[in-house]
């Protein structure tokens, strides 16, 4: 179906090619899942597939790609779109319609589908998907994972041979998450649908692969069944490493198959359990309640920011109900909650940016909302879901000597913040032409250089790898060792686990609960990460390593 033969992709002034020699065949009805480093190749391997690479990127392809016989070299994209249906990492960009359903209706005017065809394939999927109520939505009212949603769906109507995904499920909660699997599972194992898709949450998508296609970032590409791939890959999900650190063989892909050999684990485990507070410096700590920290006091600062009765709605819809709440200086507060709960719309409105209908916030006795833009910044910095809305200067050294002056920051640390996050970005490289977790990186480092007092980040891991999320914990970790309160909004359960004092979870723009992190996501089959559904008071693989070390 899919065959790269000696593929080589050069971009100008690349000092490498970000892919090499590729030699790959992927079958009719196949799920290969793809992953490796943030800035890999993993869209050049993607977009090699519907031949946006090299029509629309520029660069050098040599060596053939094939789909279904036909040479991508010889046929744009437009010309394989009966063939080939791609959905990108952000779906807001590839809207060209103004509500849900004309979004869907779209693609298959353009391959000339009859009319009635046309109307049970969008009920189709509108059942499908499970946004059947968001038919007649403008599109760009919709929340993040709401978007991305549509834009699955909108490829899925003209029943494409072959799907690419860039990221399908990054902008989603679990739930939604499991939805979009299974139905992508029912298009491969029911229609033979080949899909491809590259995600960096591997623990969402693995265990569902027939291959596994590595990228070490040398542009090569490494290719073979996914528990193969992942015995040696340096990115690898929590349950490999787990597996990895029992000694566990074969690796397990899913939480079953682990919880099958975790037997002796646990029971060696059991000596070392400790209580849900006990990441927090205590085992008594109080239940949280709106308003207060899940932490003692002793333990944490002066309250950092305080709202109140909180309403935010947008004409008849209310995303906000009245919510109040309260961050300390020394603590990270993870947001979770269903898309569209209303996580994003407190965000802002917390900010000062967005609206806010009722109550009242409070940041050392300003309210943002009250502010002039640059002081509200001063007081709450925001990352939003779309971080490439805040770039706006030619090239990455620009933006970070930008972020140096506004922030009085001396000369290169927003660099070097940057270098940590996501290493080997060139200074004279364009914000536009960075991958989505290079870009996200990027905004990350211009926003945490000037460190407000409370740092508010919208899905601040979309994009990117575990290891750049291992040092972007470590830069929040440090930002709460020097007194800042930060809230993060998301759906990244395995990120909150590792670095997360305190959960609130939200629902229908409500908050239904607040607590101590292990003592909310345990006790949630949505949000526990996978550790802790096998091994149930551990959250983190560092957490057991670190017991096993206590052990000997």
């Amino acid at each position: 179906m899919i065959e790269f033969s000696r593929v080589t992709v050069t971009y100008p002034e690349a000092t490498r090619p970000a892919l090499s020699t590729v030699d790959l065949v992927i079958e009719e009805g196949e799920l290969c899942l793809v992953t490796g480093r943030t800035g890999a190749g993993k869209s050049t391997l993607l977009g090699a597939i519907n031949g946006h690479v090299p029509h629309f990127t520029g660069g050098c392809l040599r060596g053939t790609v094939r789909v279904s016989g036909v040479d991508t070299a010889d046929h744009p994209p437009r010309e394989l779109a009966a063939v080939v249906g791609v959905v990108g990492q952000d779906p807001l960009a590839g809207f060209v319609t103004d509500t849900v359903e004309e979004e869907l209706a779209y693609g298959m005017e353009q391959l000339a589908v009859a009319p009635d065809v046309m109307r049970k394939r969008v009920e189709e999927t509108l059942d499908l998907l499970g946004i059947a109520e968001l038919r007649h939505r403008p599109l760009r009212t919709l929340s993040g994972g709401q978007q991305q949603r549509v834009a699955i769906g909108a490829v899925l109507t003209a029943h494409p041979d072959v799907l690419v995904l860039d990221e399908p499920t990054s902008a989603l909660d679990p739930t939604a998450a499991e939805d979009v699997l299974a139905a992508i599972t029912r298009l491969v194992h029911d229609l033979g649908t080949t899909v491809v898709v590259a995600e960096h949450r591997l623990e969402r998508v693995v265990h569902y692969a027939d291959r596994l296609l590595y990228l070490p970032g040398d542009g090569t590409v490494h290719s073979g069944p996914p528990a193969e791939i992942l015995a040696s890959s340096e990115v690898a999900p929590p349950l490999v490493e787990l597996g990895r650190l029992a000694g566990w063989d074969p690796l397990p892909l899913s939480v079953r198959d682990a919880r099958r050999l975790a037997r002796p684990l646990r029971d060696h485990l059991s000596p070392h359990r400790k209580s849900p507070n006990a990441a927090l410096g205590t085992s008594d700590a109080p239940k949280a309640t709106l308003g207060t920290s899940s932490a003692p006091k002793a333990t944490l600062g002066e309250l950092a920011l305080e709202a109140v009765g909180i309403v935010v709605r947008y004409g008849e819809k209310v995303a906000v109900r009245g919510v109040s709440v309260g961050l300390r200086a020394g603590e990270i507060v993870a947001m979770m909650g269903r898309n569209g709960s209303g996580k994003s719309s407190l965000l802002w409105a917390l900010q000062g940016s967005g609206p806010r209908q009722g109550g009242k916030v409070d940041v050392g006795g300003q309210d943002p909302g009250r502010l002039k833009p640059h002081r509200a910044r001063a007081l709450v910095g925001l990352v939003p879901q779309t971080p490439g809305d805040l770039l706006y200067l030619e090239s990455v050294a620009e933006e970070c000597a930008q972020a140096d002056r506004e922030s009085g920051s001396a000369a290169g640390a927003c660099r070097t913040l940057l270098d940590r996050l996501a290493p080997g970005i060139g200074g004279a490289k364009h914000p536009r032409d960075l991958s989505e977790g290079q870009r996200l990186a990027l905004v990350l480092a211009v926003q945490l250089v000037a460190a407000p007092r409370v740092m508010l980040l919208d899905e601040p891991t979309r994009g990117l790898d575990y290891h750049a999320k291992r040092r972007f914990a470590e830069v929040l970790r440090e930002l709460r060792a020097s007194g800042h309160a930060i809230v993060l909004a998301t759906h990244d359960v395995e990120f909150v686990a590792s670095v997360a004092d305190r959960v609130l979870v939200l629902a229908e723009g409500e908050v239904v609960a607040d607590g101590p992190t292990k003592e909310v996501v345990v006790a949630s089959p949505a949000f526990a990460p996978q550790v802790a559904k096998v091994l149930g008071d551990w959250l983190t693989v560092d957490e057991v390593a670190e017991a096993l070390a206590d052990g000997e």
